[in-house]
């Protein structure tokens, strides 16, 4: 058996050769203090503005929520 290391460059050059690049992607920390004000606070200042809430609307509408 291949060592992990190994493996995972194997897997890598794959994906380069099927035409894929690496990306990452930082994100906010949902256990950070003070995550789910900020999180209310942009919530809130959304709602404001009735571009956004058409926006959301045609993005429910086009969404894909599987079974309900």
């Amino acid at each position: 058996m291949q060592p992990t290391r190994d493996r995972v460059q194997n897997y890598r050059a794959k994906l380069r050769e099927a035409g894929l690049k690496p990306v990452q992607i930082w994100v906010p920390d949902p256990a950070t203090p003070g995550f789910e004000a900020e999180c209310l606070r942009q919530s809130r200042l959304a709602l404001q503005d009735p571009q956004n809430l058409q926006d959301l609307e045609d993005m429910a509408e086009v969404a894909d929520w599987g079974e309900e």
